[in-house]
């Protein structure tokens, strides 16, 4: 019996299968939080009037690495709750600013899901795209984990 919340094992999932998450607006909160407990205390995140004279983007931008952890909050917890085993390998593109009250989700394709060296476990790799409330990719990312398998 499938426990609910419980994430999916690495042979259970086939190259090309799809998933999207559910929605995560970003704060103020957010951002002003995760700047300071980052020590991201650049002007653009931290100075208004920096940013008004400075800055080609409008609003108050998102950190990337912020943008990455809260999307990865959500793919974990949809998909890898009890079953993920480590996250070995990661590259990522950003193609577009994530401002304060932007709501994104996270839309997964598996791209590769093979057996590891050790039994009972498995790699998979994902092409997961951060997606906006106007349907905009933000950011792209592959990770490769280590995920759990089921039991024969």
């Amino acid at each position: 019996m499938k426990l609910l919340g419980e994430g999916f094992y690495w042979n259970d999932l086939t190259v090309g299968d799809r998933f999207r998450t559910s929605g995560r607006t970003i704060t103020e909160t957010d951002i002003v939080n995760f700047v300071n407990a980052a020590g991201m205390l650049e002007s653009l995140f931290v100075d208004a009037e920096y940013r008004a004279a400075h800055s080609a983007i409008p609003g108050r931008p998102a950190p990337a690495a912020l943008v990455l952890s809260l999307a990865e909050g959500l793919v974990l917890n949809a998909t890898a709750q009890g079953t993920g085993l480590a996250f070995l390998h990661m590259e990522m593109n950003v193609e577009a600013p994530v401002l304060q009250d932007d709501t994104i989700h996270v839309e997964i394709e598996i791209s590769e899901a093979r057996p590891a060296k050790k039994a009972g476990r498995g790699l998979v790799r994902t092409r997961n795209h951060i997606v906006n409330q106007r349907g905009e990719t933000v950011i792209t990312y592959t990770p490769l984990r280590l995920m759990a398998g089921r039991e024969a």
